[in-house]
């Protein structure tokens, strides 16, 4: 990265940001699916900004036990704090780390960013809530002096059949969104509403289509009916229904994993779909409850899957630093224009010479309008 590196400090001069090291990652043979994934987090700044601080708050303890979060809050420190602006760094206790925890990721098979993203995301929770428990055990077990208080359940009773509070993590408040699913019974018109929460969106893509056309396929309105039919609490009876996904709650950031790869069962195995898919710079969610009808995203990172099928492939980064874009691959990292976002939306036609195409978008709230 030595050439690499100065050339990219020479291409933005006095521009280079105060502070911003922008540093590649080596590849263990096949880990370019986290090395991609690392760099859209690392630049995904309320995230890095948490991490850092968890990091700070947490290296005096010396017994702490070893684990994903620390392994990658230990990164994250590394390359903010690098004398040099630019250049490349090994997360090896992280890959380690990873591929010691599940087995899915131990072998040299090529693996799926997103399920990679995905199982980061809920390890973090997981553990953060684990540590938030056992802090709160820790002050309850010190402010109760006398154990018969705690002897018969907790003091207070828990609403909803003793379910504890959930425990809303920094991961939480960064990335979870809140879906409501709506199903209107045709005869009764009453509607069900049930809520689910989500890291990411995985959407349904079609040749020729935009992020836009395919959330509103995603909240499109689909009729229950024949075998389908929906059970009615109130006609208590199978009804026909109308049902529909509507975004209740949306993300800080938002994370759109589009469904490129799709299982032929004629062929036995997965196909790349390269389909043309247009994401904007900048997103408006229109398909969300109406309070939030007028919230704005601003496109901040793409994972970008290269290769005409599912393996053996590579994956890249393009990311959005300063107002400056960036292109990841590995140990490499350079400036590119921001009109060359665009060729990485998909192929036109089925048969292309473009396989680089658009696979996980990271976007960040810019608040309502």
């Amino acid at each position: 990265m030595g050439a690499a590196g100065s050339k990219l400090e020479k291409a933005l001069g006095d521009q280079f940001p105060e502070g911003e090291r922008y540093f590649g990652f080596e590849n263990f043979g096949n880990t370019c699916y986290c090395n991609s994934v690392l760099q859209a987090l690392y630049f995904c700044v309320p995230f890095r900004e948490q991490l850092l601080e968890y990091y700070a708050n947490n290296k005096s303890v010396a017994d702490a036990e070893e684990n994903l979060l620390t392994c990658l809050a230990d990164l994250f420190s590394q390359i903010s704090s690098q004398k040099k602006k630019t250049g490349v760094i090994a997360p090896k206790r992280f890959v380690q780390r990873l591929k010691k925890q599940n087995e899915l990721f131990r072998s040299y098979m090529h693996q799926d960013a997103h399920e990679f993203l995905n199982y980061l995301l809920n390890e973090l929770v997981d553990i953060l809530e684990k540590e938030t428990q056992s802090a709160k055990n820790g002050k309850e077990e010190t402010s109760s002096s006398s154990p018969e208080k705690f002897a018969n359940g907790p003091k207070a009773p828990q609403a909803n059949g003793g379910q504890k509070e959930p425990i809303v993590s920094w991961v939480h408040k960064i990335f979870q969104g809140i879906l409501t699913n709506e199903t209107r019974c045709l005869r009764c018109e009453t509607v069900t509403a049930r809520d689910e929460t989500f890291l990411d969106l995985s959407l349904d893509i079609e040749q020729n289509s935009s992020i836009t056309s395919c959330l509103k396929n995603f909240s499109s309105t689909e009729t229950l009916h024949a075998d389908d039919k929906f059970f009615c609490d109130k006609c208590c009876s199978l009804q026909e229904a109308q049902k529909r996904m509507k975004i209740k709650k949306p993300p800080n950031i938002l994370v759109i994993h589009l469904k490129r790869f799709k299982y032929i069962e004629q062929l036995g195995r997965y196909k790349k779909l390269s389909y043309r898919v247009v994401f904007p710079l900048e997103l408006k969610l229109s398909n969300t409850v109406e309070e939030y009808a007028d919230i704005e995203y601003s496109l901040f990172a793409v994972v970008v899957h290269v290769g005409s099928g599912p393996t053996p492939g590579h994956y890249v980064s393009l990311v959005k630093s300063h107002n400056h874009w960036l292109f990841f691959d590995d140990e490499n990292v350079e400036m590119i224009e921001e009109s060359a976002v665009q060729t990485f939306f998909g192929s036109s036609q089925e048969y292309s010479s473009n396989t680089d195409h658009g696979y996980i978008l990271f976007y960040e709230s810019l608040g309502p309008k």
